[in-house]
């Protein structure tokens, strides 16, 4: 063990140590360890899936999604961080981009501008983290069923009692554009 004046960290099977050790002025020969103030590689790495679970709960919670959609984001966000996908990326548009890709494999009807306006982020920069996500990952994210929305908006759009008829309608001018490929 080296004597260093200042603390210095190197990655040793994955995880950050200590390089050297650090004697304090008034140590009086003591070896004082670090403190609970430097987390080593796994500690991290635990703190950063807490953090992950809590924002993808919080998240997941204000778009009412279910629990296993939100476990299921966060089996993508450690696979995530397992293929060092977050780093360089804020972590909430990895969160996001993991929830919109359950919301794309579970067939949920939330948009990518859903997470855009609660997070007020640009759409495009989570539609660019998404795509990295869906190709590293190799995740096959299906093109969105237009049909899902036709309820959510006809709703929005506060028909009153002609509701039900107008999203009928709607439904089969969608399934009549399904049957000529004009949906996607």
């Amino acid at each position: 063990h080296i004597i260093v004046s200042e603390v210095e960290f190197a990655e040793r099977g994955g995880s950050a140590h200590a390089v050297g050790q650090f004697v304090a002025g008034d140590s009086g020969g003591k070896n004082p360890n670090f403190g609970d103030a430097y987390y080593t590689g796994r500690e991290s790495r635990v703190q950063t899936l807490n953090n992950a679970r809590h924002n993808i709960n919080t998240l997941g919670h204000q778009l009412q999604m279910n629990q296993h959609c939100l476990d299921t984001a966060y089996n993508f966000y450690k696979m995530a961080l397992s293929k060092r996908l977050t780093c360089g990326r804020r972590n909430a548009h990895v969160v996001a981009a993991c929830l919109y890709l359950v919301c794309r494999t579970e067939g949920t009807p939330h948009m990518l501008l859903d997470l855009s306006d609660i997070l007020q982020v640009n759409v495009y920069v989570l539609g660019k983290t998404f795509l990295v996500l869906a190709r590293e990952l190799c995740i096959n994210a299906p093109a969105i069923d237009p049909c899902l929305y036709i309820p959510r908006f006809a709703q929005l759009l506060e028909f009153g009692e002609k509701n039900r008829d107008v999203s009928m309608t709607a439904l089969r001018l969608l399934q009549r554009m399904k049957r000529d490929w004009m949906h996607t």
